[in-house]
């Protein structure tokens, strides 16, 4: 009975995903396909971040014995590990962007701009399902940087 319930409080949920003026509604299909990506997203994000943290720890473990090394092999292994750093700090905020969309999503509160609380859009969330700004903020926000 439970699961029935989550089940029905999720499509209730779904419904109310906001589009943006002149957007068509979100259709059953559409929901399902976003969340099947965030979950997918989520998943495999997961696998690179573990991949590269191992990547990394199997670096830092051999490279801990610097002494007597040419310092070329010195440099190699530094940039080595920069970019191992570098591959997992990616993969950790891909996946947290991914478990917090797919968050918003099974709440109800997905589609909705964290900045100006309006609705994303659904053609930029179909593209880049992860987003938690509409286009606007997000340019503003680069601006910026």
């Amino acid at each position: 009975m439970a699961a029935a319930s989550k089940g029905k409080d999720q499509a209730l949920a779904q419904s109310h995903i906001p589009v943006a003026e002149g957007e068509e509604p979100w259709t059953e299909a559409e929901l399902a396909e976003v969340r099947e990506q965030l979950a997918d997203d989520v998943a495999g994000f997961l696998k690179k971040y573990s991949a590269a943290q191992a990547g990394l720890a199997q670096l830092l473990t051999e490279g801990a014995d610097m002494t007597g090394r040419d310092p070329a092999d010195v440099g190699s292994s530094n940039f080595e590990r920069d970019q191992e750093m570098s591959l997992a700090a990616n993969a950790r905020e891909m996946f947290e962007q991914s478990e917090l969309a797919l968050k918003l999503f099974d709440e109800g509160n997905y589609g909705v701009c964290e900045v100006c609380g309006k609705p994303i859009g659904k053609a930029r969330l179909q593209a880049f399902p992860r987003a938690t700004m509409c286009v606007s903020c997000k340019q503003r926000l680069e601006r910026r940087s």
